[in-house]
């Protein structure tokens, strides 16, 4: 175990909006890089939205879908189970040479909102040649989401997923399986609203129905329905919808010490229809770059039936996963806690008619 150490100062009037706006501006040169200490190791509810069937939502321009977001025909689990499990030691791959496993486990301090992916975010590369990290947005959601943990699992690696705050609420078991599995889990917003925008559209009880928003509401309450779903709290990482970053938005993630995930290799997964499309995207990109974050969805069936093949891929390819792990936790906030929490019914747990569970069997 050795330490790396990534440092750069930060302007203590940071919390300045005007400071914010042009410090936080995407774009090669970004804000100053908080510190963040890297530490290295080597190892192998029902909500009252009513569920129609899934379908492929509009995509947008940037690698992301925007806008309207399904929700699954299925009947979510309780909230009540444990919280997120530490990475474990992964010794059913002890043994397997094909196995990726994860070759450097980073912990990154998010003080101040430190940005990473190079499409906007210049300053804080620290892979090496051949690395990578893995991360999936807009789940959690239904055989596909299970698709990827499993892929993942038979590598015995680790990725960090997005999940949209309403997508969480629909299942909250399956968002619990991702962190048992040693996963890092961040947010990507309640809706999957373009944040530069204060209107749009997301389905509410079934229906798409206009909008109105702020960019701090759409975040907090992302933040509070994930860490509801999981029954603790989240890594303090988030991605923009669409990767659309408003300089007023990225300011305030800083005043909440999240870290923002950009991209080095967009998938754009969303606009493909054949698996091999996705496994050739992502393969072509890595060969370019050499390295980097890569963005792809475990809310695309092509990506969850494509995901087996491309870890295969970077394991022949010679290439290293890098799992990034947040040293602090990160709380959501009460109001929108209860904001949250008052569009949630009490869960049922079965769903099964009364005379189906219980019978009379003796006495009157």
């Amino acid at each position: 175990m050795f330490k790396v150490v990534i440092q750069a100062s930060v302007d203590c009037a940071l919390v300045l909006a005007g400071v914010f706006a042009l410090v936080f501006n995407a774009g090669p040169t970004q804000r100053p890089a908080l510190v963040a200490e890297a530490t290295i190791a080597s190892t192998t509810a029902t909500p009252s939205i009513s569920a129609p069937q899934a379908t492929d939502p509009t995509t947008g321009p940037a690698g992301d879908v925007t806008g309207s977001i399904p929700s699954p025909d299925q009947t979510p689990a309780a909230a009540s189970v444990p919280a997120a499990t530490p990475l474990a030691d992964d010794r059913s791959c002890s043994g397997n040479p094909n196995a990726l496993g994860v070759s450097r486990v980073v912990e990154v301090d998010t003080t101040g909102g430190p940005g990473f992916g190079g499409e906007h975010f210049k300053g804080m590369d620290f892979l090496r040649p051949g690395e990578v990290v893995l991360t999936f947005d807009d789940g959690p959601w239904p055989n596909n989401t299970p698709k990827v943990l499993a892929a993942l699992a038979r590598h015995c690696t680790k990725a960090i997923f997005f999940p949209i705050g309403l997508h969480a609420t629909y299942d909250p078991d399956l968002l619990k399986q991702v962190a048992a599995a040693g996963h890092t889990v961040g947010s990507h917003t309640w809706c999957h609203q373009n944040l530069s925008k204060t209107k749009g559209r997301c389905l509410i009880n079934g229906k798409a129905q206009g909008v109105e928003y702020t960019f701090k509401d759409e975040i907090e309450k992302g933040i509070s329905a994930v860490s509801w779903s999981l029954g603790a709290p989240i890594a303090p990482f988030f991605r923009f919808p669409g990767l659309q970053q408003p300089p007023e938005a990225l300011a305030y993630l800083g005043t909440r010490n999240i870290a923002v995930f950009s991209t080095d290799l967009d998938s754009f997964d969303f606009k493909m229809r054949r698996p091999e499309q996705v496994r050739q995207s992502v393969i072509a990109k890595l060969k370019k770059h050499g390295k980097g974050i890569i963005l792809m969805h475990d809310f695309q069936h092509v990506t969850a039936d494509s995901i087996g093949q491309i870890l295969d891929d970077l394991k022949a390819g010679g290439y290293k996963v890098v799992q990034m792990r947040p040293r602090q936790e990160l709380k959501s906030l009460p109001e929108y806690d209860a904001i949250v929490m008052k569009g949630l019914k009490p869960v049922n747990v079965s769903g099964r008619p009364v005379e189906s569970v219980v019978r009379t069997v003796g006495g009157n």
